[in-house]
């Protein structure tokens, strides 16, 4: 008997869950919590919080895990990710293929955590491996790479046309050094995975030239935004290439989620090829002889000793280095400091000057004149950006370590990526709001101008539903994010459906949870009307 394709995905999950709670164990005693057994990832990252608390702060927790503040924010995130998906489960329940992924994802984080912390010993096997999945993984790999070269080949056919974009796009330096690393009229052989992959996930790269190929609403839904799931997928497939670059075999769950990884990628892609809209056939790429398998990966780990590894993570978007940054208030203060001192010495020279004029003119003691001489101003000393105070203090220029600081409610490297003109999403907050962290929730306040996310609302109002339904408040902080980001028609038109709605379940059934429901629905929407 042949399982469906559907009883297989939710086998797969279930066996996640399972090493998930099994790890959750042993985290947690190193954390000083005792528990008999695992539950399910909302009841871990609970308990995570409750570590936090009893132990001081995400710092501790990240110390005792052996775990930088980067990995700390990732392990916490792709928790909470996994715990959105799968609130609650049941043995035998349906399993969509984003919790599947949401879930394995969470098991590469368990096992990149075993690589860091010696003291723990949980198995993330998936009863997957062996060498024709080895080798399937390296096909796989290669298809990708090849597929992101054709599409933007694909846009930009002309390769002098090509080179010039992306001079616009980089610089010519950096343009230069890939024609010298590429094949002869093959700039883009030059380039590392992850610049070919920025080249088509940054914002108006993809809206303009790739996003009608993976436009697919049966692909590519981890995040709301397509564009979003594709540079997360890829840049976990980055981390996989450079374990397959040093001959590394990747593990059971890399295996499963590189397959589930390609399947969402290349099937829009093969669908377009069948409707006749791309020239790019993904089962084409993954007919390949061994031979010309291995050369691929001989002149990839060529490449790798190089360029010393693809060792940097898929950005949102190209830094293009001709758009000069905008001056963020730091930059702006001190250039207005910097012109009034200036005004200040030019009017100090011009009285001394005067001075000096009247008092030679009636035969000045010559101790006079050096007198007022030395009354020019010292040379003010520039103090440091917020970006070199950031770098003195060994904290990188990353938006990992922004959202890791709010989480811990550090206020000064907090101010000092603000100052420094980092954006912000109100998503980041969610943490910081459930523990109280009123400090660093007013200091992004003061720079609300830069909180960049789109739509933030209907998530934010979602969990501060639900925290309040657990027993948590409205508190003031709270209704200022309210007021602040929520107060626009759309979104009060839809809160007051849902307080209509929560009205009339509460005439259909009137018990105290629909009661409880209604008052908070009608709480919210009384602070953004």
């Amino acid at each position: 008997m042949t399982l469906s394709p559907t009883h297989h995905v939710r086998e797969q999950f279930e066996h996640c869950l399972a090493i998930i709670r099994q790890a959750s164990i042993e985290i947690l005693l190193l954390l000083d919590v005792h528990v008999s057994e695992g539950k399910d990832p909302r009841w871990f990252l609970e308990q995570l919080d409750t570590a936090r608390l009893a132990l001081g702060g995400w710092t501790v927790v990240a110390k005792r895990l052996n775990l930088n503040d980067a990995e700390m924010t990732d392990f916490t995130l792709q928790l909470r990710l996994l715990q959105q998906r799968v609130p609650q489960y049941e043995n035998g329940q349906d399993v969509t293929q984003n919790q599947l992924i949401a879930a394995m994802r969470f098991v590469t984080a368990l096992e990149h955590l075993r690589s860091q912390q010696p003291l723990l010993g949980y198995s993330t096997e998936l009863k997957v491996g062996g060498e024709a999945q080895q080798q399937q993984a390296h096909k796989q790999v290669r298809a990708l790479e090849l597929m992101l070269k054709s599409l933007i080949m694909q846009a930009w056919p002309d390769p002098v046309r090509l080179n010039n974009h992306l001079k616009t796009l980089f610089n010519a330096d950096r343009v230069r050094r890939w024609l010298k690393m590429a094949d002869r009229n093959d700039v883009l052989s030059g380039m590392m995975f992850s610049e070919l992959a920025l080249m088509v996930v940054d914002k108006k790269e993809f809206s303009r030239y790739y996003s009608p190929l993976f436009n697919d609403r049966n692909a590519l839904t981890l995040f709301v935004e397509p564009r979003k799931t594709l540079q997360t997928f890829l840049d976990d497939i980055r981390q996989i290439r450079n374990a397959l670059t040093v001959q590394q075999p990747l593990s059971s769950a890399q295996l499963l989620l590189l397959d589930n990884y390609y399947a969402q990628i290349a099937g829009p892609i093969q669908r377009a090829f069948e409707e006749g809209r791309t020239r790019i056939n993904p089962t084409g790429l993954m007919a390949v002889d061994a031979s010309e398998l291995h050369n691929f990966w001989e002149n990839a780990q060529k490449m790798d000793r190089l360029t010393g590894g693809d060792l940097f993570e898929i950005r949102d978007s190209i830094e293009k280095p001709t758009q000069r940054a905008p001056r963020t208030p730091e930059q702006r203060d001190r250039l207005i400091s910097g012109a009034l001192w200036g005004a200040v010495g030019v009017m100090v020279i011009a009285i001394v000057v005067g001075g000096f004029w009247l008092v030679t003119s009636t035969t000045p003691p010559v101790s006079a004149v050096n007198t007022q001489a030395q009354a020019a101003p010292k040379e003010m000393r520039e103090t440091p950006s917020s970006r070199e105070t950031l770098t003195r203090m060994g904290v990188t220029w990353d938006e990992n370590n922004l959202r890791s600081a709010i989480d811990r409610n550090d206020t000064r490297v907090t101010l000092l990526f603000l100052q420094g003109g980092m954006d912000w999403k109100l998503a980041w907050t969610e943490q910081a709001m459930a523990a109280g962290y009123d400090d660093v929730l007013e200091v992004l306040m003061r720079y609300r101008l830069q909180m960049v996310e789109q739509k933030p609302c209907r998530r934010f109002i979602t969990t501060l539903s639900h925290a309040m339904s657990t027993g948590e408040s409205l508190t003031s902080m709270r209704k200022q994010y309210l007021q602040a980001f929520c107060t626009v028609p759309a979104v009060i038109k839809r809160q007051k459906y849902e307080v209509d709605q929560a009205k009339l379940r509460t005439l259909a059934q009137p018990d105290a949870s629909t009661k409880k429901w209604q008052s908070i629905q009608t709480a919210i929407y009384d602070v953004i009307r």
